[in-house]
């Protein structure tokens, strides 16, 4: 019996009836249901991701909040206690060296010190997750965005920064994976994005030699480990994704899944 041309499982275009993988995307067109989990047409577009990650903000800055309503109050511009960020998973010397606290290197990401913190970094990966997900794909952008963040902080740690958190290190993570692969495409397009991009750097670095408090350590720390990343990775037109990075990108969401949660049941067992 002839095959019809159906719509392919992962990035919905067409396949035609003679094709037996997607001539877009290499999917099979009878793929297995676990390879699809995140395919749908939104998550294809990583619309999905975005807001995940921004939501997963939101709700640890309100519980912040909250906590520190408990703990001592919150300050002016909606900023939380320090005591509610550290139980929370704020990192630094001070809660690695004196707690033992490692997993705090990735918690630390979804942590704010304000609402103007928060929506900075908000915006900032609203205006460049997009892109990383043309560029990268959906799971090597959260495999980026995760490890770059760690990177980050791990970076400041060796520096000496003894208290810190913010979703900074892991947005410039995005940066320095953008710079990448605007150096390594080349052309009109390569070279566009990555002055584009270089305007972030710049801004960055401004901003650090500016404002009080701005953790440069962690910002520099994603951004090397972003351009990292992106070349071990690579993007879209060297390879397309594959099982290993839909693999990493589940780890990499498994274990912030779990650490963030273990905050929560840690902060339960502690009140």
């Amino acid at each position: 019996m002839t095959q019809r041309a159906i719509l392919c499982p992962r990035c919905r275009r067409l396949v035609g009836s003679d094709e037996k993988v997607c001539s877009w995307c290499g999917t099979s067109r009878s793929a297995a249901w676990w390879k699809l989990i995140h395919w749908t047409r939104e998550g294809v577009e990583g619309d999905w991701l975005i807001k995940t990650l921004i939501s997963i903000n939101i709700l640890y800055f309100a519980i912040s909040l909250l906590v520190s309503l408990n703990t001592g109050g919150v300050s002016g511009l909606l900023s939380p206690g320090q005591n509610s960020l550290l139980v929370l998973g704020a990192t630094g010397t001070y809660p690695i060296d004196r707690f033992g606290r490692y997993w705090t290197l990735l918690s630390a990401n979804y942590l704010h010190s304000g609402i103007l913190h928060l929506i900075f970094n908000i915006m900032a990966l609203r205006q460049l997750a997009p892109q990383v997900i043309s560029e990268f794909g959906a799971n090597r952008m959260l495999t980026i965005y995760t490890l770059g963040g760690i990177t980050g902080y791990v970076v400041s740690y060796l520096a000496g920064v003894a208290f810190t958190i913010g979703a900074s290190a892991a947005v410039c993570s995005l940066i320095g994976a953008l710079l990448y692969y605007g150096k390594s495409r080349g052309g009109s397009y390569g070279s566009s994005v990555y002055r584009e991009t270089g305007g972030w750097v710049i801004s960055l670095f401004v901003f650090g030699l500016i404002l009080p408090g701005i953790n440069n350590w962690g910002h520099g720390g994603g951004l090397v480990g972003g351009v990292i990343l992106g070349a071990l990775l690579g993007y879209n037109e060297r390879r397309r994704e594959n099982s290993f990075d839909l693999s990493l990108s589940l780890i990499c969401g498994l274990i912030t899944i779990g650490v963030l949660g273990w905050t929560l049941i840690s902060l339960f067992i502690h009140t």
